[in-house]
């Protein structure tokens, strides 16, 4: 058990170290950059192989980066991956260290490992709840721009919506983010998946594909736009029993927690003596902690699946 736990250490010790080699490594190579004027900021080599590497993931790479950008977070998809490492690495530590055992060292590096990417996705789902009941008006508007720019271009269309300044402060961003990212880019498929993926919907699909074929045909798409408006009227009803669903779900997984806090709190306030030297103290108290823990943890997990399905 020693020498897992020096493993660990040392393991941790080393990523802690590659960060600031990089961070030093960057602040350098800009300080030269701004005092030569010749170059523009180039990455590490070693932040490049890095980077490959992720790539090499695919799919999973692909979907951290999207959500990243849908939240406009600043951190980059490998700086995450190392936060989530580094995560992991930690609780593999702590683990060894407080419970001296090789299952809870794994246990608590499966848990601060995803702890990040739960994180993540928890706040993409308050994202797309908080914006589900203004997509609708957020549409409405969009389409009275595309009547008024002549049925031509979405672009231009885009860049009045987001000039109006009438969206709701989330949905205002996410427009403001898909007509700047339209703009700029030349990868359309990715940007409009960003914009699906920030609303989360199935109605948000349907007007991604309506703007995919209007860039890439240049087709006039105002009747698609009437008709989604129309039935997304006619399910307005049902839009707010899922949002209502969405907040029973949340509710009913952040309450196990409460009753954890409440039940420990109780015990330490009658039999602070008894409670700590039973839940701190012993393996077997700090034991029963930890599998709490646990089935908090595959609580919360399962409330971001159910929230997901929903959505």
């Amino acid at each position: 058990m020693l020498t897992f736990t020096i493993v660990a250490l040392i393991a941790l010790l080393f990523v802690l170290f590659y960060i600031s080699l990089t961070f030093g490594m960057s602040a350098w190579s800009a300080e030269q950059s701004r005092k030569r004027r010749l170059k523009a900021y180039r990455d590490a080599f070693w932040s490049i192989r890095f980077k490959r590497l992720l790539t090499k993931f695919g799919k999973p790479y692909e979907h951290i980066s999207d959500m990243l950008l849908a939240l406009g977070w600043k951190i980059g998809p490998n700086g995450f991956a190392l936060l989530g490492l580094m995560m992991g690495l930690l609780g593999a530590v702590i683990g060894a260290m407080l419970f001296q055992s090789v299952r809870s060292a794994l246990l608590l590096l499966f848990m601060l490992g995803c702890l990040p990417y739960v994180i993540l996705r928890m706040s993409l789902v308050n994202r797309q709840m908080a914006t589900r009941l203004e997509f609708l008006p957020a549409v409405e508007l969009f389409y009275q721009c595309y009547l008024v720019t002549g049925r031509r271009h979405v672009r231009i269309a885009l860049q009045k919506t987001v000039e109006e300044r009438r969206l709701g402060g989330h949905v205002q961003f996410v427009f403001d983010q898909l007509c700047r990212n339209l703009s700029v880019r030349t990868e359309d498929e990715s940007s409009i998946r960003r914009f699906t993926l920030s609303f989360g919907h199935v109605w948000s699909e349907y007007f991604g594909n309506i703007l995919r074929v209007s860039l890439e045909e240049g087709n006039d798409i105002s009747g698609n736009l009437k008709e989604l408006i129309a039935d997304m009227r006619k399910s307005q009803m049902d839009n707010q029993a899922e949002r209502y669903r969405l907040l029973e779900i949340r509710l009913a997984n952040f309450t196990p927690i409460v009753f954890l806090a409440l039940f420990l709190g109780i015990n330490f306030r009658l039999n602070p003596e008894g409670s700590y030297r039973y839940y701190i103290s012993e393996p077997g108290g700090r034991g029963m902690l930890l599998n709490a823990v646990v089935l908090l943890f595959v609580s919360l997990l399962m409330g971001l699946y159910l929230s997901r399905r929903k959505l």
